[in-house]
């Protein structure tokens, strides 16, 4: 698939197959859990970073894009919407429909939301306003209150934005990605 041995997911993997219309996602939380995996970037393993210390779960899969640096310091993080989950390191290719724009105890740290492409209950979904309201208010809850009870931490939800402008922060990252780094960038 990828034309050489990958041995760490956000280095090696290009950010998509067709960046930033179709993406991939390195699953680090499936669908449903409250056990909060982290890519680590430089040893390129996934750890267990904490257990959410509320009684939430994940209300999709949660990762990153691999090859993208966000203005937090960190990968750019994507919530894949999924009817079942999958594992914490799947690679799934997504299509991009919005993007909630947060701010926490680091800065900005926006979540890319994305459909799979390979699952046909998501074909129509091209956009946010395509998703159900009660969804987009549980996704944006569930990042208002997933730290809440953490010391020192805290997250503010500003809003959802659509697919247009989930596409230029993709592409922000990834160049963001390639100044920092250096190497391919797409």
């Amino acid at each position: 698939m990828w034309g050489a041995v990958v041995s760490n997911l956000w280095r090696d993997l290009p950010p998509g197959p067709e960046p930033p219309h179709r993406i991939y996602a390195i699953i680090e939380v499936p669908n449903g859990c409250s056990n909060k995996y982290e890519f680590d970037c430089e040893t390129g393993v996934f750890k267990l970073d904490r257990v959410l210390y509320s009684a939430l779960y994940y209300p999709g899969d949660y990762g990153i894009i691999p090859r993208t640096w966000s203005v937090d310091g960190d990968p750019l993080d994507i919530l894949v919407l999924t009817t079942k989950p999958t594992f914490t390191g799947c690679i799934m290719v997504a299509r991009p429909i919005g993007v909630l724009t947060t701010e926490d105890e680091n800065g900005e740290d926006n979540k890319i939301l994305g459909v799979p492409v390979c699952d046909p209950r998501f074909e129509g979904i091209s956009d946010i306003t395509n998703v159900a309201k009660h969804l987009q208010v549980e996704i944006a809850d569930f990042f208002l209150n997933y730290k809440r009870l953490e010391p020192n931490k805290w997250v503010k939800v500003k809003g959802w934005k659509d697919t247009e402008s989930a596409e230029r922060i993709i592409l922000s990252a990834i160049a963001n990605y390639h100044e920092k780094f250096g190497g391919p960038s797409g």
